[in-house]
C-alpha cells in the first residue's frame, strides 16, 4: 500500500479536528457516557487549542496520507510538552489513531515505527505512551512493540477519570 507522512500545519487544522473528533469517539465511545464524550470532543479538540499545539515546538502532528485521503494520525511530544514526565530524554506518543477503514492493514505500525525513527534519529533514550486500561487490543499491539507498562495515570474524559497505563519502550542504541 503506497502512504506518505505529512507534517500538519496550522493550514490543517480543520483536518486535524475532524480526523481527532472521529476517531476518538469511534474508539472510546463504549466506554464513555454521551454527555461526557460531547464535551470531551468539543474542548479538547477546540480550534484554538489545537492550533496551540500545532505552534508548539515540543509538539508535532502528522498525517498518514493513502492516496489522496488522510488515513490516520500521529501528535509526538518532547520537552514540556509531554503529559508526564516519565523518563529522561525521551519521547511521548500522545495521540495515534486509525480511521476505521485503515485498521488492520499494518498502517499502525507505519505510525508508530515512524515515532520510533524520529526518536532514534533525535537520540531519545524512551518512547513512551499511554493506553485506557479497557483497551486490550491496543495493549497487545503496544506489548508486541517491545512496550511495558511502568504506571498509570488518570485521563479526564468530561466528568469520567478514565485510567490510562503508562507504557514505556527502552530504545537501545
Amino acid at each position: 500500500m503506497d502512504y506518505e507522512i505529512k507534517a500538519v500545519t496550522t493550514d490543517d487544522v480543520k483536518e486535524l479536528q475532524e480526523i481527532s473528533r472521529e476517531t476518538f469517539k469511534v474508539t472510546f465511545d463504549p466506554y464513555t457516557a454521551p454527555a461526557d464524550m460531547k464535551r470531551f470532543l468539543k474542548e479538547d479538540y477546540e480550534t484554538e487549542k489545537l492550533i496551540r499545539e500545532i505552534n508548539n515546538p515540543d509538539s508535532r502532528f502528522y498525517f498518514l496520507m493513502v492516496g489522496d485521503e488522510v488515513a490516520g494520525y500521529l501528535k509526538i511530544n518532547v520537552g514540556d510538552a509531554q503529559t508526564e514526565h516519565l523518563r529522561e530524554n525521551a519521547l511521548e506518543v500522545e495521540r495515534i489513531y486509525l480511521r476505521t477503514s485503515f485498521q488492520h492493514r499494518g498502517l499502525g505500525n507505519v505510525l508508530l515505527d515512524f515515532a520510533e525513527k524520529t526518536a532514534r534519529e533525535e537520540g531519545k533514550d524512551y518512547l513512551w505512551l499511554g493506553v485506557y486500561e479497557k483497551n486490550i487490543p491496543a495493549q497487545h499491539f503496544y506489548k508486541r512493540h517491545g512496550f511495558e507498562k511502568v504506571s498509570q495515570h488518570t485521563f479526564q474524559v468530561g466528568s469520567d477519570p478514565q485510567t490510562d497505563w503508562l507504557l514505556v519502550k527502552p530504545l537501545t542504541k
